[in-house]
């Protein structure tokens, strides 16, 4: 969901790579068109009849109404011209793992914050973007940052606040602020990432930062509890302090891979109250248990891709192993032996969180009801072959029930690749156009309207008939952020 090195991968993709282009003797007739035409489909999924009503300003300062689903229109290039060379699903993925993304540098100041609620106590780093610098020298952490941070080092470009830097950093400025969530068992240094953040901050208009999950990005947990995929209390209390640090900067917020899940689980769960002004869901899995199904359906999406996904986070798991270990739900042996994604799920999460199998966490950390309680601007941008967050998985009918979202898809892009020719990145177009039009040429101090409140998801149909009868039942209450699992989740 969202990372798999190249170290990890690289002999599983030869072998399947020898599969897939001299083992199979029936030549795709798709490969041969997306060569002889290498662009991809791309489709808009929103409610047709309850639109978000937005209030926008030209640049004469004029006001004038238009709607969310335009506005994600005008983001949107028209056409999806792709690398011919990378021409399914699968080979965008697998070309991640062979990125370092050098030529997009982004660097940062780490902040790190001690949990304010009992029941998530520990620790969790937050990198904010900042101007180029000169690196300290590597090595010269001081005791205190070592304190918070593996053994081997902070990641490229990235150092402590200093205490002067910090004390300085509240500010009265009004620029626009992303707030970003990253995948699976990456952090603020991904490649996918940076993509998105690198152009917003080319010209000083945005502030961006990063919630690292806990024990990603080189930092150290402090107790036993890692992340899960609806883990909404760090980016709930980094909020409610970019709030109060920074009080005229509108917030805007984007998830990738699980980071989108736990995103939309976010936004649906705080709902009205929400301090977000917009938001991007980039490759989320959305149904977990649905994404679960499809992964090991084949050899490729079990022994590749869930292999490496378990690996990573075995892999982390051992980097934190002190800490973790003495967690009392933890059976240290049983974790070591697993070799797929939902044997660590079934290991960590299922006894750390009381879920009894991995299907009903997945099924109670899966963002595709909670969405249906976003009550923000939110855009989606997914590719349909993408063989981790599945087409299966992705949530057609549910946008066409809120006014709040629009989903973009494209018939080829694979897991947060979307790679163009020259290295360049896709979906960094429609994401960046989104932010800066919200950002810039959308009055957030009007509240949206919703054309047809009476339509919004929850809401009891009524159809006036002479014949029908009084509708005197109890009326039902759909909750979308109704949960199995209590969580306790502080106010």
């Amino acid at each position: 969901f969202g990372y798999l090195p190249y170290i990890d991968i690289w002999s599983e993709l030869a072998s399947a790579l020898a599969l897939s282009l001299y083992l199979v003797p029936v030549i795709n007739i798709t490969m041969v068109l997306s060569w002889v035409c290498p662009s991809g489909r791309i489709s808009f999924y929103h409610a047709k009849d309850n639109n978000l009503l937005l209030t926008k300003v030209s640049e004469s300062g004029a006001k004038e109404q238009t709607s969310l689903v335009d506005v994600c229109r005008a983001a949107t290039p028209d056409t999806c011209h792709l690398n011919p060379l990378l021409f399914n699903g699968h080979l965008q993925t697998f070309w991640t793992a062979t990125k370092s993304g050098d030529n997009v540098p982004v660097y940062y100041k780490r902040k790190i914050f001690q949990a304010d609620s009992a029941m998530f106590t520990g620790q969790y780093a937050v990198d904010f973007a900042v101007e180029p610098y000169d690196m300290p020298p590597e090595g010269e952490l001081t005791d205190q940052e070592r304190k918070y941070t593996q053994p081997g080092g902070l990641p490229g470009r990235t150092s402590f606040f200093s205490q002067e830097e910090l004390e300085s950093l509240p500010s009265d400025d009004s620029k626009p602020m992303l707030v970003v969530l990253h995948g699976l068992s990456g952090g603020s240094y991904e490649l996918y990432l940076r993509h998105v953040v690198a152009p917003l901050i080319e010209d000083g208009t945005w502030e961006v930062c990063v919630v690292n999950s806990r024990g990603c990005a080189q930092s150290k947990i402090s107790t036993g509890v890692l992340y899960n995929a609806r883990a909404t209390w760090d980016i709930r209390q980094t909020v409610k302090w970019l709030r109060k640090t920074f009080p005229n900067r509108p917030l805007f917020a984007i998830g990738f891979s699980l980071g989108a899940n736990i995103l939309a689980n976010y936004l649906g769960e705080e709902g009205d109250a929400c301090q977000i002004k917009g938001a991007v869901l980039c490759a989320s899995p959305w149904n977990l248990d649905v994404s679960h199904f499809t992964l090991n359906q084949t050899w490729i999406g079990r022994e590749i891709y869930s292999k490496t996904l378990g690996t990573n986070m075995k892999a982390l798991f051992e980097r934190h192993v002190d800490e973790i270990s003495k967690n009392p739900r933890v059976d240290v042996e049983a974790v070591r032996k697993i070799t797929y994604l939902h044997e660590f799920d079934r290991a960590i999460q299922c006894p750390t969180w009381g879920y009894p199998t991995e299907g009903a966490y997945y099924r109670d950390a899966s963002s595709s009801d909670v969405m249906l309680g976003i009550r923000v601007p939110f855009l989606c941008v997914q590719a349909e072959d993408d063989p981790i967050a599945s087409r299966e998985a992705l949530p057609f009918q549910e946008m066409t029930q809120t006014p709040y979202g629009v989903m973009v898809t494209t018939s080829w892009g694979g897991h947060l690749g979307w790679y163009e020719v020259g290295g360049g990145r896709w979906f960094s177009k429609p994401i960046t156009n989104w932010l800066n039009l919200m950002a810039k040429e959308i009055d957030i101090q009007i509240p949206g309207v919703v054309e047809n409140p009476d339509k919004l998801p929850g809401q009891i149909a009524h159809h006036d008939d002479l014949n029908k009868d009084a509708d005197l039942a109890p009326k039902p209450d759909f909750g979308p952020s109704r949960r199995k699992l209590n969580m306790n989740l502080p106010q």
